[in-house]
């Protein structure tokens, strides 16, 4: 597939584009992806006389002076323009197609139920033979609103346009820390070996966060801390860091085996011991308190809140991924808002040596290895064990750590990058969106039980676990 020339962006005059994508898209740009300058067109119903102005006001907040001066990113600025189109209207994508560049990627920066009104029109499209053979489809999380609806978008998807020019997207996976974690792994004899239920105790991958509401009601109040972090974001990169090798580093073979991870995944059975006497759902809301200096009110008083709804704002689940590699090893997802210490970490528990050393003064029994990796911070962590009984200084631990350069490309101008040199390594298969919310559904279901209470946590507390 070749170099996208045109980019538009479905739903432009919103959050996502404003504030991440065009950023992202200055970040690529100034890193030299592409070489050459790249056509911007935003797309909404309404009319966007500034938008050229909103491109250049979030190219300078991402680029310095002279990023700003590249020859991609001025060639881009002087060539970002607006259409007024509705997404869902065939005659108004048509003419949107019709005076771009080709290849033309369209990125849908809008709701799920937008997306699929869009993909229908384009559809249309198809069968009237307007729509361009080298389109690409750029699809943000999330991916439908359930299992059925995720089911259907796929199956629209397969009638009009071939697999490898659809995009699932997910930034979490151009996280900094997440991207080092491939090659922290397979470049590397040290790790891989010991990759398995036989060396490792538990996984967790935690974001926890000191912002609260924010005045996103709208969205989150109807969304909820599972939904918005756990379908997509936690769950892919849980699946990342436990595929099994693959042949190839390519957009075939790492979806491919993400979505085995998660055909996997099932909530920890209650039967099992070894998650630490936690249960495999948790859930809780924020009340008032103080976070990083800031006052904040209870969550049920927040303005466009409605409490009766019981949306939570901190979610916790104990996973299993029901594999050979990884039978009988919890994993540990956890999001919450409102924390006081935010973790935001990928966190590796190795076992503990299978002898005793009862003779090790003051170790026993002996701590675990710890393996954390930052998501944004690239902040790397090796917590061992030294010392011993011929040491004076008796049984210690010790730390190893270390902080990689920070990268050029923010989370979401990798996810760009990826999607303008048509490589799709990173990207969410049909089935993998289709696994998240099949897992989403246990946990809703164990909501619905009535066996996991909404539980009270101050604001500026650990959460209530």
């Amino acid at each position: 597939m070749d170099e996208l020339r045109t980019l538009v962006i479905l739903g432009a005059e919103g959050d996502l584009a404003r504030r991440l994508l065009l950023p992202g898209m200055a970040t690529c740009l100034a890193a030299g992806v592409p070489g050459r300058g790249l056509t911007v067109v935003g797309a909404g119903r309404q009319d966007h006389p500034d938008f050229p102005a909103t491109v250049r006001e979030a190219f300078e907040s991402a680029l310095d002076a002279r990023g700003m001066g590249r020859p991609a990113v001025r060639e881009t600025l002087d060539s970002a323009r607006w259409a007024t189109a509705d997404a869902t209207d065939p005659e108004d994508l048509a003419r949107l197609l019709e005076h771009a560049e080709g290849p033309v990627g369209l990125y849908f920066a809008l709701p799920p139920s937008v997306t699929v009104a869009a993909c229908r029109a384009l559809r249309e499209l198809h069968g009237q033979d307007r729509l361009p053979a080298d389109v690409v489809l750029v699809l943000e999380k999330p991916f439908g609103t359930d299992l059925d609806s995720a089911r259907e978008l796929n199956a629209l998807l397969a009638g009009f346009v071939p697999e490898e020019q659809v995009f699932r997207v997910d930034h979490f996976l151009g996280q900094p820390g997440v991207l080092g974690f491939v090659g922290l792994r397979f470049a590397n004899r040290i790790l891989e070996p010991l990759w398995n239920r036989d060396h490792i105790e538990r996984i967790e991958i935690v974001f926890d966060e000191t912002l609260g509401l924010e005045g996103r009601a709208g969205f989150y109040d109807a969304t909820g801390a599972a939904r918005d972090m756990m379908q997509s974001h936690l769950l892919q990169v849980m699946a990342l860091v436990m595929m099994d090798p693959p042949t190839r580093f390519d957009g075939v073979e790492i979806p491919a085996n993400t979505a085995h991870v998660l055909r996997a995944t099932r909530l920890w059975p209650a039967r099992q011991e070894g998650s630490g006497g936690m249960p495999s759902v948790v859930r809780g809301r924020y009340t008032a308190g103080a976070v990083g200096g800031r006052e904040l009110p209870n969550y049920a008083d927040e303005e466009g809140v409605d409490p009766d709804r019981g949306t939570e704002t901190f979610a916790q689940v104990v996973l299993e991924v029901d594999s050979w590699r990884w039978n009988g090893v919890p994993v540990v997802l956890r999001s919450g808002k409102a924390i006081g210490s935010p973790r935001q970490e990928i966190t590796v528990v190795f076992r503990r040596p299978p002898h005793d050393y009862e003779q090790f003064p003051s170790a026993e029994p002996l701590p675990t290895d710890v393996l954390r990796v930052g998501f944004e911070d690239e902040r790397i962590g090796l917590e061992l064990n030294a010392g011993g009984p011929f040491d004076p200084r008796g049984m210690t631990r010790t730390a190893l750590s270390a902080e990689l350069p920070q990268p050029a490309l923010t989370a979401y101008g990798s996810v760009l990058r990826w999607v303008l040199e048509g490589k799709r390594a990173f990207t969410v298969r049909g089935d993998g969106a289709e696994e998240g919310w099949r897992i989403l559904a246990e946990i809703a279901d164990a909501y619905a039980s009535g066996r996991v209470p909404l539980l009270d946590y101050a604001a500026g507390s650990s959460g209530p676990v």
